[in-house]
């Protein structure tokens, strides 16, 4: 008999990916390679933004931003992730179930809004090129920044004590491989629908009008874009700006089917390996496209790897 719990559990058990023990042994080794790139190369944008005068722009203080957010995002979750796909033993702390929680909200409601706020920086940069001094000056890059901070605290403030009170199963299966919200829900044997509803309302602030923002700011980018003299320029823009959205996408996509409605049959028997992706795969994505790709980037590294190897 499913019963609810009257106390807190003293521990979760990630079912994961335990199904397909196969899998597990080939997801281990991509999560293994994965995260020491994703480590790799946000610490290498962090320093040099940090370091390099050349890069002491409002564009890369945005960069240094997210990639923080993905250092403190994967490591919040690969190692459990790791433990899980390793071996027989899938339990989670409750302690730990709720620091993954409030961790991983905070991480990834930011990223939604600093996203937004990067968009607004490229718009201003490319449509109002003479003014981007004046407009981006360093007290508003701080404020925004600050702003996507605080908005990622909030929701972390708001969904995780409630989420956290729901009467969950004795079980205590999670059929997903890190404590979030639509698992923890899908755990609770009793009603839901205030969680979901505030869940729902949630996604759609942090996703749905993030993204819709995000195209408008684009939109006027097309059109300067489209105004361009020069051919190569042109190109160069639409490269850019493609990369760019390929990431929004991929990133707001699958945690908007995850997090949306989380009781739907859909969501239920994918959500984890959507869960997978923009966990695992998006915070390896944005250096790679954002940053490493750039050309100011690697000159700024090879700039430093010169310092440090000549006398």
């Amino acid at each position: 008999v499913r019963m609810a719990n009257a106390s807190f559990p003293a521990y979760f058990i990630l079912l994961g990916f335990s199904k397909w023990p196969r899998l597990e042994v080939a997801l281990f080794w991509i999560v293994v390679v994965f995260y020491i790139m994703i480590v790799l190369s946000n610490s290498t944008i962090i320093v040099l933004s940090r370091v390099d005068s050349h890069l002491h722009t409002p564009m890369y203080f945005f960069l240094s931003n997210l990639s923080l957010l993905e250092l403190c995002f994967t490591t919040t979750t690969m190692p459990q992730m790791l433990s899980n796909l390793w071996g027989p033993d899938k339990h989670i702390t409750y302690t730990g179930c709720v620091i993954q929680l409030c961790v991983f909200l905070c991480a990834g409601a930011t990223e939604c809004i600093l996203l937004v706020v990067m968009s607004f920086d490229r718009y201003v940069a490319v449509c109002q090129p003479l003014r981007y001094p004046i407009i981006m000056h360093w007290p508003l890059c701080w404020k925004l920044a600050l702003s996507a901070w605080l908005s990622g605290l909030t929701e972390s403030l708001i969904l995780s004590p409630v989420t956290l009170q729901l009467p969950f199963c004795s079980h205590h299966r999670l059929d997903d491989f890190l404590c979030e919200v639509p698992s923890l829900i899908r755990l609770a044997c009793g009603d839901t629908s205030s969680n979901e509803w505030q869940l729902t309302v949630s996604s759609i602030l942090f996703t749905m009008v993030p993204v819709g923002l995000i195209l408008t700011s684009y939109g006027y980018i097309a059109r300067a874009v489209g105004r361009m003299q020069s051919e190569e320029g042109r190109q160069k823009a639409v490269s850019t700006c493609s990369a760019h959205l390929l990431v929004v996408f991929m990133f707001y996509g699958t945690v908007a089917m995850v997090y949306t409605d989380p009781k739907t049959e859909f969501a239920s028997q994918n959500g984890k390996f959507f869960t997978f992706f923009y966990t695992v795969v998006t915070p390896l994505f944005n250096p790679l496209i954002y940053t490493l790709r750039n050309k100011d980037v690697k000159s700024a590294l090879l700039r430093q790897l010169r310092k440090r190897i000549r006398p």
